[in-house]
């Protein structure tokens, strides 16, 4: 390990906030992995100075190269802790053969890997996964399925079913996936290509204006891009392109112990704490961290740096068990952690504000008729969307005033609270609605509006109504066609704080996060003509329209 290595290396772990221990490594770069057909991967092997016995192996499997700082961020920090690490590029990445088709070969790829390094003679048997992101998707695509078992997976910022932050019920996520596919697609040519700039920023703005959508990809990376093509091409709910993409139908009994951390404002957060749910009613061990992040936020990195690397030295080197409760939460607004059993908390009350004629909101439903409140969607004039979970910043928490102020948003607000409101778990809202289209999309958003009357976003959810899903499980239709319509939000951690309101927005999109819906049967990546749509939010006795919060009990 040269100087300029070993400076960068300690660098790196005093930006994670890692010791910075002094065990030499060698690096062998370029090992060649032979895929069943035949397809040939590369991968750098990390192994400790000096010693020659099998070890246990940990295994990262990424689309994002291997040097540079891929390895400086992924593998190396584990290597100057004593950990014997294999870091390959993906097929189609990097050096590696055949093309990189994002999400659709992890599985056959990742199990050929895990018996490759099973058949080393510097491997023990001994193999675990880790990685974030794409990188825990690859876990995902083996670690239910490896035979014999991994040893330990940390599937940190990912999802068992990675397209339903692609098409978050129904809608495309189109903001998310065209910056993910700016950066695949350039990411190749040279770090200047990879790092933002304003005017690759404007060219991303003009390039989610398109229409059709299908080329935008060439107006971000400058070529075609496999995935945003996927991407546009297999958006239907029941197409079955995307089956070996996701995992979420796998025997989860047959995970190794699992860590996860992810954040509050991460893309892919409500399905993973879907997973983290699932693995512990499987009997799996498992550990979760949820904190105040972004997607990829130094403080997200920071903490998936720290509990990786507990969790390997507990299960690869004999280390001592993780203490603390098994789930780990920042409460947003109160500077605090909560340690909690399990999640969701099983304390949390849910508890439901009814949205009231005239705009008020309350735990009281309204009690007579009342007419319904209106608003007109617009394709050419959409909605904006504004902060959230976003793939890259800026996200998270902003002034709403903007968004509230226009005609084709309804907002319903409580009066200030005596106290704080702490709200801990999943959020969800039953919305009444009729349309004059067939083809229309409901946003809705919770806000935290404070004593200033600065309303703040704190969780949202979408969903996509058209004809192949209504009537659905949560999507029923009234002898009056009034639809009543489940809406998931993403859940959260947040404290409400005395003096302060809660308001819920309603409107018929948020764009670019997602897609306008053009109000016609075209698929979205393909539709050209736009077509307005009427909306009527009933909230009478007879449609008690809601949003229901988990409120956490005074401690």
């Amino acid at each position: 390990m040269n100087p300029l290595s070993r400076l960068a290396g300690r660098a790196v772990d005093r930006a994670v906030g890692l010791p910075c221990p002094a065990v030499p490594y060698v690096v062998r770069p370029d090992v060649a992995v032979v895929m069943p057909d035949g397809v040939v991967l590369l991968g750098d092997h990390y192994r400790p100075a000096g010693h020659d016995g099998p070890l246990p192996v940990v295994l990262i499997r990424s689309p994002y190269g291997r040097a540079g700082p891929a390895g400086f961020l992924f593998a190396a920090p584990l290597a100057r802790r004593g950990f014997q690490v294999f870091i390959q590029s993906t097929r189609g990445t990097f050096g590696s053969g055949g093309q990189f088709r994002p999400f659709l070969s992890e599985h056959q790829d990742g199990l050929a890997t895990v018996a490759w390094l099973r058949d080393q003679p510097w491997c023990d048997g001994q193999v675990s996964m880790t990685g974030g992101s794409y990188l825990g998707h690859t876990q995902w695509a083996v670690a239910p399925y490896a035979d014999p078992p991994l040893r330990s997976v940390s599937l940190n910022i990912t999802a068992a079913k990675i397209t339903a932050a692609f098409y978050q019920h129904g809608a495309p996520g189109i903001q998310n996936a065209l910056n993910w596919t700016g950066l695949v697609g350039r990411q190749e040519r040279g770090l200047l290509h990879v790092v933002p700039n304003p005017r690759q920023t404007a060219r991303m703005k003009r390039a989610l204006r398109k229409v059709p959508l299908q080329a935008a990809d060439v107006a971000v990376a400058g070529a075609p891009v496999a995935f945003w093509r996927d991407f546009t091409g297999h958006a239907p709910a029941a197409d079955e392109f995307w089956a070996a993409a996701d995992h979420d139908g796998a025997d989860l009994t047959r995970l190794p112990p699992v860590s996860m951390v992810t954040g509050w404002w991460d893309l892919f957060l409500p399905w993973q704490l879907r997973d983290y749910a699932a693995i512990r009613a499987a009997g799996v061990t498992a550990r979760l961290t949820v904190g105040p992040w972004l997607h990829g936020e130094p403080g997200e990195l920071k903490a998936i740096a720290r509990q990786d690397i507990a969790w390997l030295d507990h299960y690869l080197g004999g280390g001592a068990a993780p203490e603390g409760a098994p789930v780990r939460v920042f409460l947003q607004r109160a500077g605090t952690w909560l340690d909690l059993p399990d999640w969701p908390p099983p304390a949390a009350v849910g508890t439901a504000y009814y949205l009231r004629t005239h705009g008020g909101l309350s735990l009281d439903a309204e009690p007579g008729d009342a007419l319904p409140g209106t608003f007109v969607y617009n394709p050419a004039d959409p909605t904006p969307s504004a902060g959230g979970p976003l793939l890259q910043p800026p996200g998270k928490q902003v002034d709403n005033a903007a968004i509230e102020t226009r005609p084709d948003v309804l907002t319903y607000t409580t009066g200030p609270f005596p106290g704080h409101l702490d709200l801990v778990g999943p959020v969800s809202a039953r919305i009444f609605v009729r349309t004059d289209r067939q083809y229309a999309d409901l946003f809705v958003r919770v806000c935290d509006v404070d004593v200033k009357g600065v309303s703040r976003n704190v969780v949202d959810g979408i969903r996509r109504l058209c004809p192949q899903t209504v009537p659905a499980t949560d999507v029923q239709v009234g002898d009056d066609q009034i639809l009543a319509v489940d809406v998931e939000l993403y859940p959260t951690a947040y404290r409400v704080q005395a003096g302060h309101r809660i308001r819920v927005q309603i409107s018929g999109g948020a764009f670019p996060r997602y897609a306008r819906n053009f109000g016609t049967p075209e698929p979205f990546g393909a539709a050209t003509r736009a077509r307005r749509c009427r909306f009527e939010i009933h909230c009478d006795a007879q449609h008690p329209a809601h949003i229901l919060l988990p409120v956490l009990p005074h401690r």
